[in-house]
């Protein structure tokens, strides 16, 4: 079992920087666990944003958030990071962070791939 706590949300101005954390706890050093973040705004399906593989050398990111937000990792730490960077209103909604066990290339690019989620942290972009 792994558990999953996000923090590092809040409320921002439009073209302002927020940095996620997500601090995995549980059966993380026998394995190797691919990470993600994913968002879910008001009325909306929760979708991807930014995934990790457990090398960190892999690294994915919905077109959206492209050349904005920077993923990162910190096994020693047993954390990933979100760096969210120039924020838009439309990146409001709450953020989850995702964990997949597989192999050390390997990523998460969809919520049916996640085997463990946060509880969640709110980032809300003021215009």
């Amino acid at each position: 079992q792994v558990q999953l706590v996000e923090s590092g949300g809040g409320l921002v101005q439009a073209g302002g920087s927020l940095r996620l954390s997500c601090a995995a706890s549980g059966r993380t050093f026998s394995s190797s666990y691919a990470m993600g973040w994913f968002r879910q705004a008001p009325g909306r399906e929760r979708e991807f944003v930014a995934t990790i593989s457990w090398s960190g050398h892999s690294t994915y990111g919905v077109d959206s958030v492209k050349g904005r937000f920077t993923i990162s990792r910190d096994n020693a730490k047993n954390t990933v990071y979100l760096q969210m960077n120039s924020l838009i209103p439309e990146d409001t909604a709450v953020y989850y962070c995702g964990a997949k066990r597989t192999t050390q290339t390997g990523v998460i690019l969809t919520t049916a791939g996640v085997d463990y989620w946060g509880q969640g942290t709110q980032v809300t972009v003021s215009s």
